[in-house]
């Protein structure tokens, strides 16, 4: 009987562990189709666009760019797209592109050679923003906006707006160096967008657009955590519960009054004196619910909600259980 019951269970990962494997499509004979840059193309930019055919049962899809010498200068993997950007400075390039799923991997498409040159003319350049992170949610207003040097820009052309209203919040037409610091108190919290965009004096030409993110300012603390009824454990010294069990605890979060809704995770507290004293465990919890086992004794915990702007709600009111 135990020799069955052991190759049911081998059978049963076998099943399980190619299960993935069925419901995938076996591209491994397949190839991507480049689209561009095409083999011998001249690139009059600082930026390439690679661009690449949607194969059927691919969910990602593998970019390689290569230097002359062959040494990698990108591997990137791309999810649900069939194109990237990314900078590169002068000089003759290849690359290549496959498609991947959980269980295949196509072959990789005929490498394609290109050369980057970089122009007097900015018309068809763009300026590389490096940080903040586009969609970064924040909670201060003295804002540092940076982006990489541009080789012929004389200058460089910044705007902040609300992304809501359209209204501009920052303004400054003619940058020489690659950064600014916006440092305005009274901005409102909300969404918005910073765009730059590069000149050349000498020549009187401009990157045709601005490249552009964004950054949500959200100041506004999160809600205290709160106990509904049939919030577990409940806030008692009985029942005793069992030691080294799980015990499940539950809570709950009102609703985001700000007009940034920055996402909430929260920090459960645990001490064993009623927070006399910094708590013996704090664990972070993605949702209102966190489990834990504890040995005998008698124990107060509490919840604080955090954003992902940086806020921080007030701590719960401290509830006690006991195992024994």
């Amino acid at each position: 009987m135990k020799t069955i019951n052991k190759i049911l269970l081998v059978a049963l990962a076998m099943v399980s562990f190619s299960c993935d494997d069925i419901l995938e499509d076996d591209i491994s004979n397949d190839t991507v189709q480049t689209i561009a840059p095409l083999n011998g193309e001249e690139i009059e930019s600082n930026v390439a666009k690679f661009q690449w055919g949607s194969l059927k049962g691919a969910d990602k899809y593998r970019v390689q760019v290569f230097a002359a010498n062959q040494t990698v200068v990108l591997d990137s993997l791309v999810e649900n797209k069939t194109s990237l950007t990314y900078p590169l400075s002068e000089g003759v390039y290849q690359w290549r592109v496959r498609g991947e799923n959980f269980a295949y991997q196509s072959a990789y498409s005929v490498q394609s050679s290109f050369t980057m040159f970089v122009s007097d003319d900015l018309t068809n350049q763009q300026v590389v923003l490096s940080s903040p992170d586009d969609d970064i949610f924040i909670n201060f207003t003295n804002v540092t906006l940076n982006w990489l040097t541009l080789t012929n820009a004389t200058s460089y052309s910044i705007e902040v707006v609300n992304v809501a209203n359209g209204q501009q919040a920052f303004q400054n037409p003619t940058i020489t160096g690659t950064s600014v610091t916006m440092n305005n108190p009274g901005l409102a919290d909300g969404v918005y967008e910073w765009r730059v965009k590069a000149k050349n004096a000498n020549n009187d030409t401009e990157t045709l657009q601005y490249s552009h993110r964004k950054f949500s300012l959200d100041r506004t603390v999160p809600n205290q955590p709160g106990f509904a009824q049939g919030s577990t454990p409940p806030d008692s010294l009985t029942p005793v519960l069992a030691p080294n069990t799980t015990i499940t605890f539950t809570w709950t979060n009102p609703a985001d009054s700000g007009s940034v809704m920055s996402p909430v995770t929260y920090m459960v507290q645990f001490s064993n004196d009623n927070f006399a004293t910094a708590p013996f465990l704090s664990a972070d919890a993605p949702q209102t619910t966190y489990s834990q086992s504890f040995s005998a004794g008698t124990y107060y915990w509490r919840v604080v909600a955090k954003d992902k702007a940086g806020n921080t709600s007030v701590p719960s009111v401290i509830r006690k259980f006991v195992v024994g």
